[in-house]
């Protein structure tokens, strides 16, 4: 199908209350639509592209990423976030292309070193604006990657943006006026975001040696569930590896499940015929049903409890923020080594310094050290 046969199945198909690409806003600057690809593939594959995207390869997500092969990434992270919110889209009638786009550029402002590496950023920057992830990867889209010469940024479109505004009031694309929830696309997005970290690190957990499956059955009931679920289906195994795996891949498939069902609940009963209308609602219309939502939590908890912070995964991570520190105030003592481009969109040395450092990989990371001749902490 060409760009017009997509827009029309769109408006057939999907729920009035979706992102319809023929409605889109537009973008910053305008551009002639595309032949083929409706505004928000043209999105997704202008993420795929970008730089910013090809480095969350070697970028940590829990574990750091030269402690193994099999742990995920920043970057397998996004992938699997790409596959559930695709499944839930699909199913729900939403528009695949937006969320395929948002999940793939959710974290593209994610610093070296996972959260540890975010919030010490944060703290070099508290006099300076300071530094979140949700705000540099609109600064990433908006103005670090470049990819025309007829403007800054991506030129993604104002609802792909829209949806990258998390923790902010949505506003209408159109007139401005604030508005209760964000788009349906987002809020899919974020619940498929919590369900694949979830669902990903228990298997990384649990393949470790860090988390014990076994005492996660006596102590929540979700897991307790996807086990007795892979019981039932593969009753020749016992527990073990295999065992483990399938009760993983089941947690997975049962919050998807509850988040389709529900959210078909919700969206049946809303009055909501535009997107717009939908962010105005009384409620979300994507989300959990109030006990699943109730054993996500403790799960979330759970693992904040027996697995972010234990020392098993804190010992690399924590050397590997303190070569982090110590690389940003070289670079700040030696702003000549920092890439002249940075400095173009940077109100002050900090902020240059924050965006350089927040595009580096773990292993750039190692490699700049080397270069100012900072020595590592581990």
């Amino acid at each position: 199908m060409d760009r017009v046969a997509k827009e029309a199945f769109e408006q057939e198909h999907l729920h009035p209350a979706a992102c319809h690409s023929v409605l889109s806003a537009g973008r910053e600057v305008s551009e002639e639509p595309d032949a083929w690809r409706t505004c928000y593939e043209r999105d997704r594959d202008r993420v795929i592209h970008c730089s910013a995207f090809r480095r969350l390869m070697y970028k940590t997500q829990v574990f750091v990423n030269h402690v193994g092969d099999n742990q995920r990434t920043r970057l397998t992270h996004s992938l699997e976030v790409l596959q559930v919110s695709r499944s839930l889209a699909s199913a729900l009638n939403l528009n695949e292309a937006l969320c395929e786009t948002i999940a793939l550029a959710h974290d593209l402002g994610h610093p070296p070193y996972g959260h540890s590496g975010e919030e010490l950023l944060n703290e070099k920057m508290a006099a300076h604006g300071g530094f979140a992830h949700n705000k540099q990867s609109l600064r990433i889209v908006d103005l670090l990657e470049r990819r025309s010469p007829e403007y800054l940024g991506l030129n993604l479109s104002l609802e792909t943006k829209a949806c990258l505004r998390k923790h902010e009031t949505p506003q209408s694309a159109t007139s401005g006026k604030a508005l209760r929830f964000p788009l349906l696309e987002a809020q899919l997005v974020d619940l498929a975001d919590s369900t694949a970290y979830h669902y990903h690190d228990v298997d990384d957990g649990i393949r470790a040696g860090i988390l014990d499956p076994n005492a996660m059955v006596q102590e929540l009931e979700l897991w307790a569930r996807a086990v007795e679920e892979s019981h039932q289906r593969h009753p020749q195994e016992a527990e073990g590896h295999l065992l483990w795996r399938r009760a993983a891949n089941e947690l997975l498939g049962m919050a998807i499940a509850d988040i389709r069902e529900e959210s078909a609940c919700r969206l049946a009963a809303s009055p909501a015929q535009s997107a717009e209308e939908a962010q105005a609602g009384s409620q979300r219309l994507i989300g959990h049903s109030a006990h699943f939502r109730s054993m996500v939590g403790k799960l979330h908890a759970y693992l904040y409890a027996n697995m972010y912070y234990q020392e098993e995964v804190n010992w690399h991570v924590r050397r590997a923020t303190e070569l982090l520190d110590k690389v940003f105030d070289a670079l700040l003592a030696h702003p000549d080594r920092i890439p002249q481009r940075f400095f173009e969109h940077a109100d002050t040395t900090h902020r240059a310094v924050c965006d350089y450092v927040q595009g580096m990989t773990d292993r750039y990371v190692d490699a700049v050290a080397k270069e100012l001749g900072v020595l590592p902490a581990y």
